[in-house]
């Protein structure tokens, strides 16, 4: 019956990464034509009607105040940060070499694990992370091929992702999934709001309804990926965030004329492998208190939209106070 649930769970994450996929073909798309901070602002903008409505499902009197203040401004700059990073570098970069920097956010989850979660990290881990690092090295050719702000971009999503994710593991229970999802919305709004005095550019309808179908897309994977981890075990769902390479090589060839090349690709399988490797130790018990890296479950690009919590208690009736509340 185990057996049968992990096959299940896998088959989701699988179409999940896949609508994450798509999710990232229409950013890029959009990107190509329109700045990445004004992709962002009109989807967020778009989906504030169903936020709404998410909002509203939370009955209880309460207040918005976060409990600790400190914590949840510093995860929300990181939340704003990732997702202008994701946005630009997709905008900028092909789709496989911006998954392959953005897998190493398990390795810097595990690293950050340390100073914030007091985790202990070890050999095995260590190495795994050293190999990864190794694997990103691969990717960016330093003094090989030209870094630009998009590969710079990347890196700082990856690593405001892993901050993000680490942070909501500290806090565990003491905010609510609405504070979670709330203040980080507000600063993507305040934030790149402004930045559209500083370039902007009219969008037609058709654009803006892709603009929408980010949010739509970024909401429906999310609720995937909890399905998928509620179905089977967290060390057999999380590797198939993986298989994103094998869409962004479809999509980057049929849609944008991009090539997968050789040090991308060995670099990627390099990162690919050190994660999975992270993954199965903290899921056998490898000198893991907290799993950092299975609880941070979510993919980069999912802390831009935390969504998915309020609409599962919506859909299920559950009351849950945190965005990791089944992080089991």
């Amino acid at each position: 019956m185990a057996g049968s649930n992990n096959a299940k769970a896998a088959v989701i994450a699988l179409v999940a990464m896949a609508v994450y996929a798509t999710h990232d073909a229409v950013i890029k798309q959009l990107g190509s034509e329109y700045p990445s901070h004004q992709i962002l602002f009109f989807s967020q903008l778009l989906a504030f009607p169903l936020v709404a409505v998410l909002l509203m499902s939370d009955r209880r009197q309460a207040s918005l105040r976060p409990n600790q203040p400190g914590w949840v401004a510093l995860r929300s700059a990181c939340v704003v940060i990732a997702g202008l990073c994701g946005f630009f570098a997709f905008s900028q970069l092909p789709m496989a070499q911006v998954y392959a920097i953005l897998f190493a956010t398990p390795l810097m989850v595990t690293v950050l694990s340390i100073p914030i979660l007091g985790e202990k990290v070890g050999i095995h881990r260590w190495g795994a992370v050293i190999v990864g690092l190794i694997g990103v090295m691969i990717v960016l050719r330093p003094g090989q091929a030209d870094l630009t702000a998009g590969h710079a971009a990347a890196l700082c999503g990856a690593m405001a992702s892993a901050l993000a994710s680490v942070i909501v593991r500290r806090l565990g229970r003491s905010e609510r999934a609405v504070v979670l999802m709330l203040w980080p919305m507000l600063g993507n709004f305040v934030l790149t709001g402004g930045m559209l005095t500083l370039a902007y550019k009219p969008m037609t309808l058709g654009d803006l309804a892709l603009a929408g179908m980010i949010s739509v897309l970024g909401l429906i994977a999310g609720f995937l990926v909890i399905r998928a981890y509620r179905t089977g075990e967290a060390t057999v769902v999380a590797p198939m965030q993986y298989s994103q390479i094998i869409w962004a090589t479809i999509f980057g060839l049929l849609i944008f004329g991009e090539g997968l090349d050789t040090a991308t690709l060995i670099g990627t399988s390099v990162i690919i492998a050190s994660g999975i490797y992270i993954v199965w130790r903290e899921g056998s018990g490898g000198r893991s208190d907290n799993t950092p890296v299975i609880a941070a479950r979510m993919r980069p690009e999912t802390v831009t939209s935390p969504k998915s919590t309020l609409l599962q208690r919506l859909l299920h009736g559950r009351n849950s106070s945190t965005y990791h509340q089944d992080d089991d």
